[in-house]
C-alpha cells in the first residue's frame, strides 16, 4: 500500500435530502482515504448514512430530492464530482464499481447471466464476439462459479441467492475496477456461504490490488477483512481509526456501545447489550453532539455545542468531548 498518494480521499462530502418536512443532511461532512490494496469498513446502525456515502461515491443519489451539496471525491487525484455525467459513467463500472446488498435488486430477471455480466464488458471495453464471451467466462470463473461457460446462458431465478450474489460480484469486477464498494453484500447469504463469499473477495482484491469499501453493520465481518474502520453516526463518521485500535482501545461513546451489542464467548451476560433510544431525526437534529442524548457520559457542553475531532493517536480520530478533556 502507498500511504502518501490515496487511491480515494474524500473531503467534506455533503449529500442532503430537501424534502417538505425540511433538509435531511444524510451525508454531513464526511472525510477519510483509501490507499491502493487498503479495506475500509464503514460501520452504524440503520440510517447513520453509510449506504448514502457509498452512493454519493459513485453518484447514484436519488434524485430530484437527493443532491450533493458540497466536498470532494477525488479518485486518483481526479474530483469526480466535477465530471459531466457521460464522463461519470465512463468510471462508474470502469474504475469504481458496487456490489449491492440484495442481488436481486441488482440482476435483470429478463435477461440472462451472461448478458449482463457483458453489458459491463462491452460498454467500459469495447469488445465483442468471441473475445467478449471469453471476458464474460473468466469474470464468473474468477468469482468460482461451477461450470461458468455452460451458467452463461442461465436467468438470475435459476441459481441460488449465493451464486446470485457471485453474479453481482462478477459484474462489478469484470473490468477489474481500482475501487470496489460493496454494500452489505453478505446480509442475505447464511453464515458458511458467507464465509466462503468473503474469502473469495479477499483472494480476489490480494490478486487484483484493488480497494475495497464495506459497507456493514456485522463486526464479524469488519475483523475478517478490515485494515481500518469508520464508525458513522447521524451522517457524521464520528471515530476512524485501524481495526485494532477500534476494537481494542474505542474513543467514542457510542463505537463503545455498538461493540458491546456483539455477541462474545467470553463475557457472561446472559441477554444481548443494545443502546437505549433511537438515532435523531436527520431533518432535526439536537444541537451539540447527535449521540448526547442517548450517551450515559454525556456532559452539559456535549448537548451544546458539536465537538472537534481529536486525533487519539496517529491515525485515530475522534469527535468526542471526552477526547478533548482529557488531553
Amino acid at each position: 500500500m502507498n500511504g502518501h498518494t490515496p487511491l480515494l480521499e474524500v473531503r467534506d462530502l455533503k449529500t442532503y435530502f430537501f424534502t417538505r418536512r425540511g433538509t435531511v443532511k444524510a451525508v454531513d461532512g464526511v472525510s477519510f482515504s483509501l490507499s491502493a490494496g487498503e479495506t475500509l469498513a464503514v460501520v452504524g446502525e440503520s440510517g447513520s448514512g453509510k449506504s448514502m456515502t457509498a452512493l454519493s461515491l459513485v453518484r447514484l443519489v436519488p434524485e430530484p430530492a437527493g443532491r450533493i451539496v458540497g466536498g470532494e471525491i477525488r479518485l486518483e487525484g481526479q474530483d469526480i464530482l466535477k465530471l459531466r455525467p457521460h464522463e461519470m459513467r465512463r468510471v462508474r463500472g470502469g474504475r469504481i464499481a458496487m456490489v449491492l446488498q440484495d442481488p436481486m435488486t441488482s440482476l435483470n430477471p429478463a435477461f440472462s447471466i451472461g448478458d449482463q455480466v457483458g453489458e459491463a464488458v462491452r460498454e467500459h471495453q469495447g469488445v465483442g464476439g468471441g473475445e467478449l464471451r471469453r471476458r464474460v467466462v473468466e469474470a464468473l470463473s474468477r468469482l468460482k462459479i461451477p461450470s461458468a461457460e455452460s451458467r452463461t446462458g442461465d436467468y438470475p431465478h435459476q441459481m441460488s441467492g449465493g451464486m446470485r450474489q457471485r453474479v453481482s460480484g462478477a459484474i462489478a469486477l469484470s473490468c477489474q475496477p481500482r475501487l470496489l464498494i460493496a454494500d452489505e453484500p453478505t446480509t442475505s447469504l447464511d453464515v458458511t456461504i458467507q464465509a466462503q463469499y468473503l474469502d473469495l473477495l479477499r483472494e480476489i482484491q490480494e490478486r487484483l490490488g484493488i480497494s475495497v469499501i464495506f459497507i456493514t453493520h456485522d463486526f464479524g465481518i469488519v475483523a475478517a477483512t478490515a485494515h481500518k474502520v469508520a464508525v458513522m453516526y447521524a451522517g457524521k463518521i464520528v471515530e476512524m481509526g485501524t481495526t485494532e485500535e477500534i476494537f481494542d482501545s474505542p474513543a467514542h461513546p457510542y463505537t463503545e456501545a455498538l461493540l458491546r451489542c456483539v455477541p462474545r464467548s467470553d463475557r457472561l451476560e446472559s441477554r444481548l447489550l443494545d443502546i437505549p433510544g433511537q438515532p435523531p431525526d436527520l431533518a432535526n437534529l439536537p444541537a451539540g453532539c447527535s449521540f448526547a442524548p442517548r450517551c450515559p457520559r454525556a456532559m452539559s457542553r456535549c448537548r451544546e455545542v458539536y465537538p472537534p475531532e481529536v486525533e487519539v493517536s496517529p491515525g485515530h480520530v475522534t469527535k468526542c468531548w471526552l477526547a478533548v478533556t482529557e488531553e
